[in-house]
């Protein structure tokens, strides 16, 4: 009790506490920015902790840490553009709220789940602290294969009324994950001659282009993100605490599942969140399907978001190994004032560990109310104009995608796969099962070549894979056979050509992959081949398919809209102003040409716009982090 006291004293004085808050505003910046997240804002911090004691940097490193899953949910609800890769599956059901006009309601549901879960994080980083370590070692390699494969294979399944196509999505992200230097042969796989490949295609890059450039364009077409003409209202947000209300025990199984999966190294956040979700799409209760505006479906993964940072602290307190990038980065500040994470940290630093986990459940709360404070000017967003909106979110996107290699290939990459993100956004491709194969692509990889060194196939026999195979198996048969009865109705399908020549396109990237794995070495080779052999069979399926069922009528839309096009260009250019007059001016000039060519704002209006966007560019990738762009093209002319 006094080791408490003595905490939450040290924690409460007035600097450190100061620090905590300013730790949770700088959280919640880089949280609503997509492209940057909490290893980001964390290296932005550790050089400015160098001169505070250990409670004071815990203070302001974990209250950025604990809330950037807190804001992410904005631009997630609002733009359908997931701010962090752990808040991609609130974008499904909370983006389609707002479309209805219930933005307020889904952020009354999202932060107080969020608030909650973060709470359920951080009591149990205090229970069960003292009790993990055996635990998280008595799972091998080969149990967390098991528990890769049963949620790769669960989002899949739920993602859409086809089966088919979210397998095939599944294993073309688990296929494109392998470019790059493979990492027991660092032998190059498909990186077509570019070194920029060689570590891979950059995540969160890949993530604003499928969701983000896709989303936009639809809210371009839209005219703004809100369909229906109804007011943000007060009650709103109480509607949406009850709905968390009603939902607790959803809160409770999610909370539990971030907490647990966060604790285990090698789950990271990307993947929480889909577990969650798929776990709460099996059970939909009321507010209709999934994806198509259920509450449950931000409930879910927000709770399991914020819970995850408590468990993400257990194996690095633990025993030394991060549960998260995030966690690295503070495992490596954790040297700088002599920390050495272990059983003698427990002994040693006892009240630095409180005041840690107090610091969670602090920051939790503050996070919360500073969200919900601005919840209503928020939603009054989903009624401004697309023509004002999508410019300057364009803006943040293509620099949030440029500052991870500061090149040309940045956009390149952007552009390639908002293309396919909006290619499968029309055809119903999913795009959660697409981004759940690329992020634990490489962990099924990499667990599956441990495991077979350790054990070859004994593996299968263990009780835990044994049961997670099992059920895996169940619940492919289950699905797969009541979407082959849903499949003879002859229901209309829209863009029924562009869907089997897309089907056919994907098939032919699994031969294409198929036969390169040959020229090469064994180890580079065999997970990649496998990948593609299920590809392959997967689209055989989906194309027999298609040919089977010939009596689905065909919609006459184009798959390719004017707008769609003229938002593509508006991309071509920002990524040319950029590169030719810096991230400074590029952005206000293109702020500028988007006035002048939409014509919805006034020239003082404009104006106003390329000014604040300069402002907040400079605040947050000038001042707040120091980091060397590439000289604009024109400055190298003359």
């Amino acid at each position: 009790m006094d080791l408490l006291f003595s905490a939450v004293t040290d924690l409460l004085e007035p600097t450190r506490f100061l620090l905590l808050v300013l730790g949770v505003c700088l959280g919640l910046i880089v949280g609503v920015i997509p492209g940057l997240g909490g290893p980001f804002g964390l290296t932005i911090l550790i050089p400015v902790t160098y001169s505070l004691d250990p409670v004071s940097a815990m203070a302001l490193m974990l209250g950025m840490a604990a809330v950037t899953t807190t804001s992410d949910t904005i631009p997630a609800v609002l733009l359908g553009i997931p701010g962090t890769v752990g808040s991609a599956a609130t974008v499904l059901d909370g983006h389609a709220l707002a479309k209805k006009g219930q933005a307020t309601r889904a952020f009354g549901a999202a932060y107080l789940s969020s608030l909650i879960g973060g709470l359920f994080g951080a009591l149990a980083l205090a229970m069960v602290l003292p009790l993990m370590r055996p635990l998280i070692l008595s799972l091998n390699f080969g149990d967390l294969l098991a528990i890769s494969i049963f949620g790769l294979t669960l989002v899949a399944l739920l993602s859409g009324r086809n089966p088919g196509k979210g397998i095939i999505a599944a294993l073309l992200g688990a296929l494109l994950s392998f470019i790059g230097l493979d990492p027991f042969e660092s032998s190059e796989r498909w990186t077509f001659g570019s070194i920029y490949l060689w570590d891979g295609l950059p995540m969160a890059t890949v993530f604003l282009g499928l969701f983000g450039l896709a989303e936009l364009t639809a809210l371009l077409a839209r005219g703004r993100i809100q369909i229906e003409d109804v007011p943000p209202k007060r009650t709103d947000i109480i509607r949406g605490f009850k709905d968390t209300v009603a939902n607790w025990p959803l809160v409770l199984r999610c909370s539990g599942i971030g907490a647990i999966l966060g604790a285990i190294p090698g789950i990271g956040g990307s993947v929480i969140d889909w577990v969650a979700y798929g776990h709460a799409a099996r059970r939909p209760g009321a507010g209709g399907p999934f994806g198509d505006g259920n509450i449950r479906g931000v409930i879910a993964p927000e709770s399991a978001n914020n819970a995850k940072e408590g468990g993400a602290l257990v194996p690095t307190l633990a025993f030394g190994i991060p549960g998260s990038a995030t966690m690295a980065i503070l495992l490596g500040a954790f040297t700088i004032y002599g920390l050495e994470p272990g059983p003698q940290m427990l002994e040693q630093n006892s009240q630095l560990m409180i005041a840690m986990i107090l610091t969670l459940a602090i920051a939790n709360v503050i996070g919360a109310a500073f969200c919900l404070g601005a919840t209503r000017q928020l939603a009054r967003l989903a009624q401004t104009k697309a023509e004002v909106l999508v410019p300057l979110v364009l803006v943040f996107v293509l620099l949030g995608a440029f500052q991870h290699g500061k090149a040309g290939s940045d956009f390149l990459i952007l552009f390639a796969f908002g293309l396919l993100g909006i290619f499968m956004r029309r055809l119903t491709w999913p795009r959660p099962a697409f981004v759940l194969g690329f992020v634990l692509g490489p962990s099924l990889e990499r667990f599956f070549f441990l495991t077979y060194q350790v054990s070859g196939w004994d593996w299968v026999t263990q009780p835990l894979v044994v049961l997670l195979l099992s059920l895996t198996a169940a619940a492919l048969f289950r699905q797969m056979k009541g979407w082959r009865i849903a499949r003879n109705t002859s229901e209309p399908r829209h863009h029924l050509r562009a869907d089997f020549f897309f089907a056919l396109i994907l098939t032919g990237i699994a031969v294409y992959g198929l036969f390169t794995t040959f020229r090469m070495p064994f180890a580079a080779a065999l997970f990649p081949a496998a990948v593609c052999a299920l590809m392959l069979t997967g689209g055989v399926f989906v194309i027999s398919s298609h040919l089977l069922n010939r009596s689905a009528k065909t919609a006459s839309e184009r798959l390719l809209k004017k707008s769609d096009l003229t938002f593509l260009s508006g991309v071509l250019c920002l990524s040319l102003t950029i590169l030719t007059f810096g991230h400074l001016i590029g952005p206000a000039l293109f702020i500028g040409l988007a006035g002048i060519w939409f014509k919805v704002q006034s020239p003082w209006a404009t104006l106003l716009s390329m000014a604040g966007t300069s402002a907040v560019i400079f605040l947050v990738f000038d001042l707040l982090v120091s980091q060397a762009w590439p000289e604009p093209w024109l400055a190298s002319i003359f």
